[in-house]
């Protein structure tokens, strides 16, 4: 028995050994697929050689449509900068395709790895991406782009991404001052090289609260909860399941389950068993639209676990959620490695109340506190403060910055090449010299 207890690894570590050695693993499969492309590139027609002279300028990689609303505010900045642009999607339907742009021109790479293989030989000067882990399995860094940028996808802690999940992108845009020192405190722990980091705001939410500002008032409705919760075995659909969606249908009020689109891919048997038992529209409202605006506007109050979605309702829409925190595992994300607290749940208390097993029993009596308290207005203003910065302004600095970066690109572009021309000259001058 004591040699089993010598052999026992704590949770957090296992995680991370595991997050470690599929990595390595990833690395091994994928660089071996790199290899095989490049051959095949060569025996093509020899375009690898000649690829430096087709260099992308700007590229913007999703790896699926839902992320659309992330990028439509930055394409549109730079369609009206006149600013060519590449959108590769790994959505064959992504709302590009249908948007009447003259200067971004969008390409679909297919998924998966499909996807990855061709993005492995990216030719590009700057790619921009919401897409986390870059380096770390699938996706690998080209030698023949410049420079990664990434972009969140949700107003919160940047650390609750898989480990390692930016390590190996260049420069980062954020929205909050706390999540440029938690970019900080990764890159001593695992002494990276700092990276270039802008606070621009959130171009999403700014569209977002435009979008609302012109929608005018809601009709009278029935009060409306939506339960919208991120997936895997933390969630509150995974945790809570039928006893949870039970004890809301007996609150009388509107329910409306917004659940997250990886739940359709990674569990699948769940999705289908609660979507089959609870197949009455006059009970649960099933939402799976791409664009989740409507939904949002027309609920009066959010219950999530550790969804970025909390803090587009509370900070756009200005109401009130309702949040779980006591099962969420920190050992498979980057927050891990921090001894801080998490953003998110130091300012969660101040935008709504916490469900938890004593309190689910009594959710009609919590959702009822939590629409009706005033004191949660002032802590969304105080939330707003702290992580979205220059509201209004996020796709005009956003692009800003990408422009930056890469003007900068050019620039060392031209530097190098100057100094091969000196030195080709310097050369040249002592051959002719060697002669007399």
């Amino acid at each position: 028995m004591g040699f089993l207890k010598s052999l026992y690894i704590d949770p957090g570590t296992g995680g991370m050994l595991f997050t470690i050695l599929f990595g390595l693993f990833g690395v091994v499969i994928f660089a071996f697929r790199a290899v095989v492309m490049k051959v095949k590139f060569r025996l093509s027609g020899g375009k690898a050689s000649k690829i430096n002279d087709q260099k992308i300028p700007v590229a913007i990689y999703t790896d699926h449509k839902r992320y659309w609303n992330v990028f439509e505010p930055l394409l549109d900045e730079f369609e009206k900068r006149h600013q060519n642009v590449i959108y590769l999607t790994g959505s064959e339907d992504d709302p590009v395709f249908s948007k009447k742009y003259e200067y971004i021109k969008g390409e679909f790479i297919g998924e998966g790895n499909k996807g990855f293989s061709k993005l492995n030989l990216l030719n590009a000067s700057v790619v921009v991406s919401s897409t986390p882990s870059l380096d770390v399995f699938q996706w690998k860094r080209s030698k023949d782009v410049d420079c990664y940028i990434h972009i969140p996808h949700a107003p919160n802690d940047i650390t609750l991404y898989r480990m390692f999940g930016i390590d190996h992108y260049d420069a980062i845009i954020l929205s909050g001052g706390y999540q440029e020192d938690e970019v900080r405190k990764l890159e001593q722990l695992r002494g990276y090289p700092p990276k270039d980091v802008d606070l621009c705001g959130i171009p999403f939410m700014d569209q977002m609260k435009k979008r609302l500002e012109t929608s005018g008032d809601l009709p009278p409705h029935d009060r409306t909860v939506l339960l919208a919760p991120s997936w895997g075995e933390s969630s509150i659909l995974s945790k809570y399941g039928e006893p949870f969606i039970d004890a809301l249908i007996k609150t009388g009020y509107k329910i409306i389950v917004r659940p997250h689109p990886q739940s359709f891919v990674s569990e699948k048997e769940l999705m289908d068993r609660l979507m089959n038992k609870y197949n009455d529209a006059s009970k649960v409202v099933w939402n799976r639209d791409t664009d989740n605006f409507n939904v949002l506007r027309q609920s009066d109050i959010l219950i999530s676990d550790f969804s970025g979605v909390m803090f587009d309702f509370s900070l756009v829409f200005d109401k009130p959620v309702i949040y779980t925190r006591s099962f969420f595992d920190v050992s498979v994300y980057d927050a891990y490695w921090l001894e801080d607290e998490l953003w998110m749940y130091k300012i969660l208390p101040s935008i709504g109340l916490e469900l938890n097993d004593k309190n689910m029993g009594d959710i009609k009596d919590l959702i009822d506190r939590c629409i009706d308290d005033p004191s949660f207005a002032e802590g969304r203003t105080k939330a707003r403060s702290e992580t979205w910065v220059h509201i209004g302004e996020g796709a005009e600095r956003s692009v800003d910055f990408i422009m930056k970066k890469y003007k900068e690109v050019v620039t060392s572009y031209s530097k190098t090449e100057s100094e091969e021309k000196g030195s080709s000259k310097h050369k040249a001058k002592k051959l002719s010299l060697k002669g007399f």
